[in-house]
């Protein structure tokens, strides 16, 4: 746990324009009002309980309809059928209701809500409705930007229910769960801005975690991801996922992220131009 804690301290106590594009969760911000966003999202996950990994395939499309609302829809697909295999989707609302802004730090509060259906067979406890289970989920995120580091947090309900057309949700599982999320990030190149066009490195570690709400069980782990960014427009993630507890049945805890993000700007605009 040392080198955890080490982390923390890194991102806490440098200084001087952070983002706050996390790897696997959500900040309060949006994207930009009238902007494409295109993630190509892949990660592999090794088995527990057998060979091999489990590798899911998870494209996603946002669009900033304001500064304050985005929508998102995302696809599901994985191989736990030895097979590249359509298991559903999902669409996913933002709203961000509240905002403060200084010279260099800001503070939003958002609020969203996700359903997804899947057709895939129900294997864990866990429930994950962004790629396991069918289901929704509320929450409310609360991200702090001060100078080149940002912080969020979420805190969600989340539902499953039955994986149509043949999976019901075992009985002896709890349906309804907890989540709660940490996220650091830490701008750590450019050490000083001269362009948009600049390379841009940034650090994070994220905290994430789920608590059954009908029998308690427990999850809790911890993401460390590098990022780069490319004329503040096209973005790479790299990511590990390691469990530091559980007390519930996970098929494929530990695994890495690789994410390949495009935004296009501007739309209405380049429309507009276009007729």
């Amino acid at each position: 746990m040392r080198w955890i804690v080490a982390f923390i301290v890194i991102l806490t106590y440098q200084k001087t324009y952070s983002q706050e594009l996390f790897v696997i969760t959500d900040p309060a911000s949006n994207v930009p009002a009238n902007s494409l966003a295109v993630n190509i999202m892949q990660s592999s996950f090794k088995e527990q309980f057998e060979k091999g990994f489990n590798y899911h395939f998870m494209p996603e499309v946002t669009y900033g309809l304001s500064k304050n609302l985005m929508f998102r829809g995302s696809a599901f697909i994985s191989n736990r059928s030895n097979q590249l295999y359509a298991e559903g989707g999902s669409i996913m609302a933002k709203y961000r209701f509240y905002s403060t802004d200084d010279l260099n730090s800001h503070f939003r509060l958002a609020a969203y809500g996700r359903y997804s259906f899947n057709r895939a067979d129900i294997h864990q406890e866990q429930i994950e409705i962004v790629g396991h289970n069918t289901g929704f989920e509320t929450g409310i995120i609360a991200t702090k930007l001060v100078k080149k580091l940002a912080i969020s947090t979420t805190v969600s309900y989340e539902k499953a229910f039955d994986n149509r057309p043949q999976y019901d949700f075992p009985s002896n599982f709890g349906d309804n769960a907890t989540n709660y999320t940490l996220s650091f990030g830490r701008l750590m190149y450019p050490k000083k801005y001269t362009s948009f066009k600049q390379t841009n490195i940034n650090i994070m570690v994220e905290f994430v975690g789920q608590t059954i709400n009908e029998n308690g069980k427990t999850f809790f782990d911890i993401v460390p991801a590098i990022q780069f960014i490319f004329n503040s427009q096209v973005r790479i993630d790299l990511a590990y996922r390691k469990e530091l507890y559980s007390s519930m049945l996970r098929t494929a805890p530990n695994g890495v992220y690789f994410n390949l993000y495009y935004t296009f700007f501007n739309l209405k605009k380049r429309n507009d131009n276009g007729k």
